[in-house]
């Protein structure tokens, strides 16, 4: 069994004299004696009720509640109340944040992405398009401390602002390549003009393309130019639902490899770093596989117990 032979003989003593018991573990030096169950049960039972209106505080420190407990007379450690909160997984310091869409089209627009997304039509190619808007140039005012053995990479908080670009990109869901353009603003005709780049980038075929409710993506110039260029459809994410955009995705990734620990002196540098990111990860990009079916993105969608994470792209880049 790979035990030392000592070890054999100190379990076979422990079961001849205590049967099944002895085969329990001992109380071990320095552990904390057991607390009683109904004082466990009362803090976890104040745990769960807002504090008293007199601490004027919105949710429980473990300090505070142990004072709480003491004004009952029931005195217990801070580092007491501390434990049990994380034997039981109960964070009251912490706070996460969902929200509702309200859209009445909401199951179908879901189903109609996610539908893109597992099922894509047959000869088509399926883009997710979207804008980030006021990219800012921040140049930091003292050079960047490089990582060493023991300690990060530092950086100086302070920035001077030189200007602001806006992203648009195309993010093709079935080769993970990105299509892309930085203007100075991002109005309908930016988007036009990015929309007629990306159908030039994809020449006779049939495009699917997924965008949020952003009022530029429905102005009345680009349904005139879709009305006369049929092979582009756009697929609309449900209202506060643009996290089933894909295209968030790789902002999330460009914005922590390459901008948020950049310092950039102008725009043009800005815009630079962008592109030599974009060309690079055009080389090594992989597929966006999205996991859940439509049911499962819709019941998270209207359940904010059980969103925690609210798109599920999973790939590796």
């Amino acid at each position: 069994m790979g035990c030392a032979e000592p070890t054999v003989v100190t379990w076979r003593r422990r079961y001849a004299e205590f049967g099944l018991a002895g085969l329990e573990d001992l109380p071990r030096p320095g552990s904390e004696s057991p607390l009683p169950e109904a004082l466990r049960d009362r803090v976890l039972e104040l745990t769960l009720t807002a504090p008293p209106t007199q601490f004027g505080a919105t949710h429980w420190s473990s300090r505070l509640l142990a004072a709480a407990l003491a004004a009952e007379g029931t005195p217990l450690s801070h580092a007491t109340v501390a434990r049990i909160w994380h034997r039981f997984g109960v964070q009251p310091w912490r706070a996460e944040t969902f929200k509702f869409s309200t859209d009445p089209q909401l199951e179908g627009k879901i189903r109609d992405v996610v539908g893109l997304y597992l099922h894509p039509p047959a000869k088509a190619v399926v883009l997710c398009v979207d804008e980030k808007p006021q990219l800012q140039a921040l140049e930091r005012t003292a050079p960047v401390l490089p990582v060493r053995p023991g300690s990060a990479e530092r950086q100086t908080f302070d920035y001077v602002r030189h200007g602001t670009t806006t992203l648009f990109a195309a993010l093709e869901v079935a080769t993970g390549k990105v299509t892309d353009a930085c203007t100075e603003r991002h109005r309908h005709q930016e988007f036009l003009a990015f929309l007629q780049q990306v159908a030039a980038a994809y020449p006779r075929r049939e495009l699917h393309v997924v965008v949020d409710n952003y009022a530029t993506h429905k102005h009345p110039a680009v349904r005139a130019w879709l009305a006369r260029h049929t092979r582009v459809t756009l697929h609309f994410t449900p209202t506060s639902g643009s996290w089933l955009n894909l295209a968030e995705a790789f902002f999330s990734i460009i914005t922590r490899q390459a901008l948020r620990r950049g310092s950039f002196p102008t725009v043009a540098d800005l815009i630079a770093a962008i592109e030599r990111f974009i060309h690079a990860w055009n080389d090594r990009c992989a597929p966006f596989t999205w996991t859940k079916d439509p049911d499962t993105v819709i019941a998270k969608a209207t359940n904010p117990r059980r969103r925690k994470t609210q798109a599920t792209p999973v790939t590796e880049h």
